[in-house]
């Protein structure tokens, strides 16, 4: 109930009081003026006075324990904004330190990249290279083989001729010219 809500209540009960005196004076009892315009000053000092005095500690003690509360929940903001300054600092630490540590990601990233191509390229490189020496040690093995047959061949053939020529009966001479010829024909020296 509010200050006017007070002051409406004992204005009542002043009234009641009063008329209350009225009737008991009426009846040849204690007497009062009850001249309204007398009475009314008097009444309404008093319950201004009441008021006053009661109104001022309550409104008071309203005012104080308003003035209380809304200190706390200053004191409380203050508390949670300096948390929440003290968050934000540590967020922006922490992000500061992940951009930093992702630049170092980054970068060794980029060197590993680097590392690894090159070594593909070098390892490339020597397969390249040792293909060209099995492919040259290949041709050369062929070349043997087949210079190896030919001679082999070559034999063969002189061997069947000369069979067919001393089947034929060839001279001495004849003979060993042939075969002479046919060493030197095969790569050996006479």
């Amino acid at each position: 109930m509010g200050i006017m809500g007070t002051f409406f209540l004992l204005a009542a009960e002043a009234h009641a009081v009063h008329s209350e005196m009225a009737e008991g004076a009426a009846e040849g009892g204690f007497g009062l003026n009850l001249d309204i315009l007398e009475t009314n000053l008097i009444n309404l000092a008093i319950l201004v006075g009441i008021l006053f005095y009661f109104g001022r500690k309550v409104l008071s003690n309203i005012l104080n324990e308003r003035q209380s509360n809304i200190a706390t929940a200053i004191q409380e903001a203050e508390g949670r904004l300096k948390e929440a300054k003290i968050a934000l600092s540590q967020a922006q630490e922490q992000l500061t330190k992940a951009q930093a540590e992702a630049q170092s990601i980054r970068k060794s990233a980029q060197e590993n990249a680097q590392k690894a191509k090159e070594a593909l390229l070098a390892k490339a490189a020597q397969d390249v290279e040792r293909l060209k020496q099995t492919a040259a040690a290949d041709l050369n093995t062929e070349q043997e083989r087949a210079i190896a047959q030919l001679r082999q061949r070559v034999a063969t053939l002189a061997l069947q001729r000369v069979e067919s020529q001393l089947k034929g009966g060839i001279a001495d001479d004849a003979q060993q010219s042939l075969i002479d010829r046919s060493i030197a024909q095969l790569g050996g020296s006479v």
